[in-house]
């Protein structure tokens, strides 16, 4: 790595690791997980360091986890590691060390919460807002455009390594949590970090190629219904759509491929917010939120079961139909992006 790259702007400090690395250097088998219904940076973050630290330690026992009982979502597995990733309901092992990122609380680590309980210790690196600690050593940045950036920056601090295979996965956080380096948060730390991991021999032109450039025509297909239903609220303000369990199984797709959908429903011109459920069961919603600007809808999800950032954050209900849902969360929408004097009613469309 250059020196110049050295000197480029960073979430954290290096003494800021001290604990994590004597925790992570202290122990002898070590699971890392990051939260249920993982994105590209929760599964990034996880292959990256655990790819790192198998380098690093190759007397040390490291299992990479899934929090759910589920595959890897398809776009995602062409990175290194993810053939090595074990449901953590069949990890029945007591780690010394369990290591949580892109998740500070146990409750969005589903069938991953039972190891962090069980574990001799717990160390959290995660970007989210939260107040209910559960790590004995956390590094978490709300500023960090993604936890890969601190990621990243954890390897550097202890001198572990960073391969190409490795800078890829973690590149592959850093791109899908700042939308293609579009969303608010992508800033200059980000962009450092993006340098550096390119420098490492990280892959971008790939990563676009295999997570936005590579769709199955039956995911197209449910995407253009999805585009068919947009509806406006808030005189344009509040965008939102969204698709059945009926509409997955017509199309032939499965519930981990819809992640980009809420991205078609943000690109409404005029919009801030926007919203975009899924019923991956019946009775079972899976909720996106986006915004565009100053708006923080952050408390939304995390009042209907959820968390996030202020400008990307999502939840699940249950026991609830998708009218039901659209019926609650859209006047709270409607209510967080208009002023009381604000001719909000007019111009709207229903999907």
């Amino acid at each position: 790595m250059s020196s110049t790259s050295r000197c480029m702007a960073r979430s954290t400090t290096p003494d800021m690791w001290d604990m994590v690395i004597e925790h992570i250097e202290g122990a002898r088998s070590i699971a890392i997980s990051g939260h249920t219904n993982p994105d590209g940076d929760a599964l990034g973050s996880a292959l990256g360091l655990g790819l790192s630290l198998r380098m690093a330690f190759p007397s040390k026992q490291i299992v990479f986890l899934l929090a759910d009982d589920a595959p890897v979502p398809r776009v995602y597995r062409f990175m290194e590691g993810t053939c090595d990733m074990v449901p953590a309901s069949r990890y029945t092992e007591k780690p010394d060390l369990f290591i949580s990122v892109d998740v500070p609380v146990l409750s969005r680590l589903a069938d991953s919460a039972a190891v962090a309980k069980r574990a001799l210790g717990r160390v959290v690196i995660d970007h989210h807002p939260s107040h209910d600690e559960f790590g004995d050593a956390s590094v978490r940045v709300t500023s960090a455009a993604a936890t890969a950036v601190l990621v990243e920056e954890l390897l550097e601090a202890a001198g572990y390594p960073c391969t190409p295979q490795i800078a890829t996965c973690l590149m592959t956080g850093l791109v899908t949590d700042t939308g293609r380096f579009q969303y608010q948060n992508a800033n200059p730390s980000a962009f450092a970090c993006a340098s550096r991991l390119v420098d490492a021999g990280a892959e971008p032109a790939r990563i676009a190629l295999e997570v936005y450039q590579s769709q199955r025509i039956e995911y197209l297909r449910l995407e253009s219904i999805v585009m068919g239903r947009i509806g406006t609220r808030a005189g344009g303000r509040v965008a939102f759509s969204y698709a059945y369990a009926a509409d997955l199984s017509s199309c032939g797709v499965s519930s981990d491929e819809c992640d980009g959908l809420v991205d078609v429903v943000r690109t409404v011109q005029g919009s801030q917010v926007c919203l975009f459920l899924k019923e991956t069961e019946p009775g079972v919603i899976r909720g996106n939120l986006r915004s565009k600007g100053h708006w923080d809808i952050s408390s939304i999800a995390v009042e209907h079961g959820g968390g996030g950032h202020s400008a990307a954050a999502g939840f699940t209900v249950e026991g609830r139909s998708v009218e039901d849902v659209l019926d609650s969360i859209l006047p709270q929408l409607e209510a967080l992006v208009c002023a009381p004097d604000s001719a909000c009613d007019t111009g709207d469309v229903h999907g």
